[in-house]
């Protein structure tokens, strides 16, 4: 029930995101924000694969090129929930351990939306993120992967993320 809840949040979360984005003047008076669409997919996927990729090199000032707000969100599996970048960072000692070790990740049947305004897009996909801590297999595989990103000053940043593996 806690993950079905994180669900409801999240669809709720995107729901507020898409109604909040037609609010906007620029959706009120009929006029399109213009906005390069590929330009911003491809922006928006970068994003997504350095939110995950970092970890091969650990490098650290990508992951938080992309993940840096004080308002960022994540749920993960086990019920563990991170609040805010400072909650976030707290985790660094884990990822920069020489214990952790990442080979290699996949991401499939990525699919990205965008709010009206162009300024919001929130995606799904599925994740193979595959590990080694202590020498010893520490993998998501078929991770279902969601997520809300923002264009602050140009830049795509990740403000809620939610990985959940679903029941076999």
């Amino acid at each position: 029930t806690l993950i079905l809840n994180a669900m409801k949040r999240m669809i709720t979360l995107m729901t507020v995101v898409t109604a909040l984005s037609c609010l906007l003047p620029s959706c009120r008076n009929g006029t399109k924000v213009e906005t390069d669409s590929n330009a911003d997919s491809l922006a928006v996927s970068q994003a997504i694969h350095a939110c995950i990729g970092w970890a091969k090199e650990k490098d650290f000032d990508l992951l938080y090129s992309v993940i840096n707000d004080p308002g960022y969100l994540e749920v993960s599996p086990g019920n563990r929930i991170t609040r805010g970048i400072d909650q976030f960072r707290e985790n660094e000692p884990f990822w920069g351990s020489p214990d952790f070790k990442a080979i290699r990740y996949d991401i499939r049947d990525l699919t990205i939306s965008f709010s009206p305004a162009g300024d919001a897009a929130w995606f799904y996909c599925i994740l193979d993120d595959i590990n080694e801590w202590k020498g010893e297999p520490a993998n998501w595989e078929n991770t279902r992967w969601t997520g809300v990103l923002v264009k602050k000053d140009g830049k795509w940043i990740m403000m809620q993320q939610h990985f959940s593996f679903p029941n076999s």
